[in-house]
């Protein structure tokens, strides 16, 4: 599906880390390169016809990705640098103020470091304390673990939509309608779920989403934070300087903007803004749900063959997103990616971010595939074909 948009493709390469970063369209390109050539003004700063531009150009990007997760108000579309600095300003710029010392933060073992070390760093900050939801057999979050979970002093729950190394889909919708009946606040890690299935912010009702453009072919160093309308005024800036600021003092008095502009301090990555928003549309004309179909069809083809291999072990069978986690018996996840490159195939190997997740799965490191909507069958063919290649202890040793 649309692999003669990606240069990359065109080569042996093989790319199966997609839960890592996607690879980038010739659109993605082509916008940067505009931007650069033709109006490479600042944003928000200038009255000249370039730089007037530039500002339409950003902020039609807000309102793309408004239209993208069904926001209320492109207002509420803070853009940062990435999902773990989305976190991180819903953290330290409203919860840091929302909470006190003993409340606490329900996380699962299975975060990604980027939902997890905020909290720790606020627990030592204020004393609020970070507690785990039980998972499941098949390392999944179910309601009745929330449930149980859940205690008078729960606050916030702060969950990934879908988890990078288990990919577990977690019933986010659920989980924020029982939440909010309790007074609890929800935050959504949604950097593996975003560019993969279809989310309305506001049916689901959360509180904030975090994602990042780079896991949907958008640029690096571009993220989003979604802000609940309700709460756009009670979240404060932890970044100060140019552009947040309405006015400010030779005696100290100052002014911040409102929403989103107070949490976007500085020259932003405007190239990359631009751009993420010529690939919104790219994703569209595609189809969230037709890419979400094709990953599953992947997804299953991929565990069937996998299981004609005596000696692989899969994580996460039961799980429906493009995720796969596996092992080789007898052989280290770092040399079997290495092995696999051999190939030209590449493969996610390590702990993936998710460190204490181990306690969970029983070993810390574990080979990753990842799907996106341009991967194949005949790639996941010749994936297969080099793991039963009878000398492979040979070649990876």
């Amino acid at each position: 599906m649309n692999r003669e948009d990606f240069n990359l493709l065109n080569s042996d390469i093989i790319y199966f880390d997609n839960g890592a970063t996607t690879l980038k369209p010739k659109i993605l390109i082509d916008s940067l390169t505009d931007y650069y050539n033709n109006y490479s003004a600042n944003a928000h700063r200038g009255d000249y016809d370039i730089s007037l531009k530039v500002d339409a150009m950003y902020e039609n990007t807000r309102e793309l990705v408004r239209k993208f997760i069904n926001a209320k108000k492109k207002d509420q579309i803070v853009f940062t640098n990435n999902t773990t600095d989305s976190i991180n300003k819903a953290v330290f710029g409203y919860f840091k103020n929302y909470l006190k010392k003993g409340d606490e933060v329900l996380i699962t073992a299975s975060e990604h470091a980027s939902n997890i070390l905020p909290w720790f760093e606020l627990e030592d900050m204020i004393g609020i304390k970070v507690k785990y939801i039980k998972l499941d057999s098949n390392h999944k979050v179910t309601m009745d673990n929330v449930k149980s979970a859940i205690t008078p002093n729960t606050k916030v729950i702060s969950i990934a939509h879908v988890t990078n190394v288990v990919g577990d889909i977690r019933p986010i919708d659920k989980i924020v309608k029982y939440a909010h009946s309790k007074g609890i606040k929800v935050l959504v890690d949604g950097a593996q779920s975003v560019p993969h299935r279809k989310i309305d912010v506001t049916d689901i009702d959360m509180d904030f989403l975090a994602f990042s453009a780079h896991k949907m072919c958008g640029p690096t160093g571009v993220g989003v934070l979604y802000v609940k309308e309700d709460l756009m005024d009670e979240v404060k800036p932890i970044i100060f300087g140019g552009g947040m600021n309405s006015y400010f003092e030779f005696d100290g008095k100052r002014e911040y903007k409102a929403l989103p502009y107070n949490l976007e301090a500085g020259t932003p990555n405007i190239a990359g803004v631009i751009a993420f928003g010529s690939v919104l549309n790219y994703l569209s004309k595609i189809g969230i749900t037709n890419i979400e179909e094709k990953e599953k069809e992947l997804k299953d083809y991929c565990i069937k063959r996998l299981k004609e291999i005596d000696n692989i072990i899969i994580y996460n069978e039961e799980c429906d997103s493009g995720i796969i986690t596996f092992n080789m018996k007898d052989i280290f996840s770092q040399d079997l990616a290495i092995y696999l490159n051999k190939y030209n195939i590449c493969v996610r190997a390590g702990n993936h971010c998710a460190k204490i997740l181990k306690g969970e799965l029983g070993i810390k490191n574990t080979c990753r595939i990842s799907f996106y909507f341009y991967n194949t069958k005949e790639e996941i063919d010749k994936l297969i074909e080099a793991l039963k290649n009878p000398n492979i202890i040979n070649e990876v040793i």
